[in-house]
């Protein structure tokens, strides 16, 4: 929120930049699962790389090999799965700090919830712990969107069975550290395992407001450095979900602002049209 030689004070980073491509997809009611809502977010994507700040080296990686003018999600996704097939290692943070908007898409179907976290995490992401991070972090931001409750869990039964022992596994070691114990952050499980942990450990007591939990959350998990900025944004769509825009600090939200040219009213704006359903008939993807 101070800035540095690189970002204005409040300026977000490409974590909530590519969270907004989503989202304004999402924002007209189209089905993120569909071909041409997917073509349409990695054409948004390319766009906005061209002049970000800072790209991570996987995501740049995938939509670089995907095309410029002729990119679209399939190509986007084969190039995800060649570069997992080339090297192992697509398990980054970065399909995980976008997916919050994905949550608000599919309030009302869990199931296919699911099924659009997994795809838009596989069109630069292809690991399935990347998968599996997403899936468990949009299912508990539609149900703390609606029920106002932090509960990490509630995705578990999406995954494999063996998935769902490991990543119980992964939650209770989350709960019983701190954020800074997942120094590895910039892999997606130390990630949410960070993001979980700055969580559940700043709780504000009994004589606090709730609301407080927002802040005092986004603190831990600046404070657990590293990649700070993602750990802090999944952290902050959870906490977001649960107690909503009101929450963050009048002072943060006055600054924020970014990619491409909004700021905290037109995030709120976002958000409403997509949980409204937005209106996919009248959506021009060729704008992309």
């Amino acid at each position: 929120m101070v800035g540095n030689r690189l970002w204005e004070p409040g300026e977000w980073t490409d974590d909530t930049s590519m969270a907004i491509a989503i989202a304004e997809v999402a924002a007209t009611g189209a089905n993120l699962r569909d071909q041409a809502a997917q073509d349409a977010i990695v054409t948004r994507w390319r766009g906005w790389m061209s002049a970000a700040k800072d790209v991570g080296i996987q995501t740049s990686s995938v939509l670089r090999a995907a095309g410029r003018e002729d990119i679209s999600a399939a190509r986007a996704h084969a190039e995800s799965a060649a570069l997992h097939r080339r090297t192992g290692r697509t398990a980054g943070n970065g399909s995980l700090m976008r997916t919050a908007p994905v949550a608000l898409a599919y309030l009302d179907d869990e199931e296919a919830l699911v099924e659009a976290a997994r795809a838009i995490s596989e069109l630069t992401h292809f690991d399935r712990d990347a998968g599996d991070a997403c899936v468990l972090w949009t299912a508990a931001i539609r149900h703390a969107v609606l029920t106002a409750e932090l509960d990490v869990r509630v995705g578990l039964r999406f995954l494999d069975a063996e998935r769902r022992d490991l990543w119980s596994e992964r939650l209770d070691a989350a709960e019983s550290s701190r954020p800074a114990d997942f120094a590895n952050n910039g892999w997606v499980v130390a990630a949410l395992q960070a993001a979980w942990s700055a969580i559940v450990t700043s709780v504000p007591g009994p004589d606090a407001f709730r609301a407080d939990h927002v802040r005092l959350g986004l603190d831990a998990a600046v404070r657990a450095g590293d990649d700070t900025d993602t750990v802090a944004a999944i952290a902050g769509g959870l906490l977001g979900a649960a107690y909503g825009s009101s929450a963050v600090p009048l002072e943060w939200r006055v600054l924020l602002h970014g990619w491409p040219g909004l700021n905290a009213h037109d995030l709120v704006g976002l958000g409403s049209a997509i949980a409204r359903g937005g209106k996919a008939d009248s959506f021009d993807f060729s704008y992309y």
